[in-house]
Order: C-alpha cells, then structure tokens, then sequence
C-alpha cells in the first residue's frame, strides 16, 4: 500500500486520460480515487468514456466487486455471455467471478463511472 490515506479533492479536469491495457477503439478512463496517490484502501474510483466501437475485453476479477454506472450514451452490457443494452442511468453490478465486457454499440460517445472495492489487484486479464 502506499502512503496513508488522506481527505481530498480533486476537479476531473486535473487528471488526464489514460488508455489501459485490455481497452479498445478510443476507450478511455480518469482514475480518480485509487491507492495511488490518494491512499485509498478498499475503493477505485474512475470514469470512463468511449467512443463509439470502444469497448473493454471480456474479463472477470478473482474478488473485485464493480459497479458501473452509465451517465450519458448507451452500450452493451456482457455479463457471463449474455448481453443487454444499458443507458443512461443505469446501474450495473458485478460480482466477483463474472465475466463481463462493455461496448458502446451506440451513436453518442459513452460516458460511466466505475467502483471497484477492492482496488483492482491488477492481473493479466483485469481491468
């Protein structure tokens, strides 16, 4: 773990994009609230947009719980095989085990939060 954690805030604007590994087709996120550097213990905190084709590979967590929340556009929810459309606010959650994928499959850029508890132990496949 890295230093302690501490109160803070920060603007989204603050940080930039990332393109992580295992994310396609201008799939991009902001982490916001994670180990490093805020010292959080149990949360990862992130939005993500992508644009339309972006998607995230197939992947599942060995004991990450996730919840996506959608705030603008619509996509393709994989959750074990089976795909459904969700927009915007719609919630997603996700168990650890269950593999899962998500596809914007819609005209608009996609735009979600992502909670992961805890944070992602960041192993090949993860994400």
């Amino acid at each position: 773990m890295s230093e302690q954690a501490r109160g803070s805030i920060r603007n989204v604007a603050e940080v930039m994009w990332e393109d992580l590994p295992g994310h396609f087709g201008g799939a991009y996120s902001k982490m916001l609230v994670r180990p490093e550097p805020s010292g959080a213990r149990l949360l990862d905190y992130r939005i993500s947009t992508y644009q339309p084709k972006g998607h995230v590979a197939p992947h599942a967590h060995r004991v990450q719980e996730q919840i996506y929340h959608v705030l603008e556009g619509e996509a393709l929810m994989e959750l074990d095989g089976e795909r459904r459309v969700v927009r915007k606010h719609d919630v997603v959650f996700v168990p650890p085990g269950v593999m899962h994928a998500i596809y914007n499959t819609g005209l608009t850029d996609l735009t979600f939060i992502v909670v992961t508890s805890p944070p992602d132990d960041m192993e090949p496949g993860s994400a």
